[in-house]
């Protein structure tokens, strides 16, 4: 099967089930969605990014092997087995599998473990179809990811552009014809970035109309969630974007869209405005006292400190702080406050 890596993201229950579900089995654990023949994609994972494909992974041969049907929209936990070319695959269901024959249990303790991973998942996402990953996230997350794919449209584009203004064994006419053809096209593009830009800003500021509107969240698995994306682009223009944090789950209050919004225009200013060699984005969460505190360093200088300073005051009731002390970097300090945290938010 041909698995099409798509942006991963630790997505609030299911990543905490598929991280229970690692624990067990000690190694990582990751859920794959079928979106068409031979064709699977990873949904999340036990940890924040899945990295590349694993080596010798086909979940069409392995299932078919085994006799399993493979229908589209089926989703599978997978882990790595104990031997390099073994694999403990399960599936996610809404209703638990049959016992075993004669009530004797023969599954190993890995299988069990994505057994009942599986079932957690059936459960707590129901009748998912193969969009709804995309259709249930957030304004602001869903806004995020349609731009992504049309950003890498836009810069091939150009590219193919430049190369066919070049291209001097077709006729001059041609190419001038097939050049405004294809600027038809960057305009298109260009309107349909500008509507998805609005439709960001609008729900802003529509949740910024009430001072610390929302209710909790986790923010660790939102500032994952979106720095698990950027990095995908960020690596494509060779910059590096690290994250350090010793935090499992913290919750604040506020609107978990205004976050992740805010978080994608800090990393991207500070990648945008690195000069010369570019230098990583370096992103730190912690918590001081009653504050979360999200530090990012990165850039010459904060082009849209006025936007973070609304969000943060405004819809966390936070503070920021800027430092540009060194010359050549710029780390801004956002501190939020913490509610206090209930029995069962953390994760164990």
């Amino acid at each position: 099967m041909e698995d099409i890596l798509s942006a991963v993201v630790f997505r609030g229950d299911e990543g905490e089930v598929l991280r229970q579900a690692s624990a067990v089995v000690g190694r990582p654990v990751v859920l794959w969605e079928v979106i068409g023949p031979h064709q699977a994609v990873p949904r999340a994972s036990s940890g924040p990014d899945v990295g590349a494909r694993p080596p010798g992974f086909d979940l069409d041969a392995i299932l078919q092997r085994w006799s399993v049907p493979v229908p589209v929209g089926s989703r599978w936990v997978t882990a790595p087995g104990s031997t390099p070319d073994a694999w403990v695959i399960a599936p996610v269901r809404s209703r638990p599998p049959a016992p075993p024959p004669g009530g004797r249990e023969r599954r190993s303790r890995e299988r069990l473990a994505l057994e009942l991973a599986g079932l957690a998942l059936g459960l707590i996402t129901p009748g998912k179809s193969p969009d709804s990953a995309v259709a249930g996230a957030s304004p602001g997350m869903q806004v995020h990811q349609a731009t992504n794919p049309l950003t890498a449209a836009r810069a091939g584009l150009q590219l193919s552009m430049e190369s066919i203004g070049r291209w001097v064994d077709l006729a001059a006419d041609r190419r001038l014809a097939l050049l405004d053809d294809l600027g038809q096209v960057l305009e298109d593009l260009d309107r349909t970035s500008e509507l998805l830009r609005a439709m960001r800003e609008s729900a802003r500021a529509g949740m910024l109309t009430a001072r610390g509107a929302g209710g909790r969240f986790d923010a660790v698995r939102v500032v994952r969630s979106c720095l698990t994306l950027e990095r995908r682009l960020l690596r494509d223009r060779g910059v590096d974007l690290d994250f350090t944090t010793t935090l499992e789950s913290t919750f604040v209050k506020g609107d978990s869209n205004a976050l992740f919004d805010m978080l994608v225009g800090i990393v991207r200013n500070a990648a945008e405005t690195n000069t010369g060699q570019p230098a990583p984005v370096r992103v730190l969460l912690e918590q001081k006292g009653k504050e979360l505190e999200l530090v990012v360093r990165g850039g010459r200088s904060l082009a849209d400190l006025a936007k973070v300073r609304n969000v943060a005051e405004n819809a966390f009731n936070g503070t920021v702080k800027v430092d540009s002390a060194s010359g050549d970097t710029t780390t801004l300090t956002i501190a939020l406050p913490l509610p206090p945290q209930r029995e069962g938010d953390r994760g164990g």
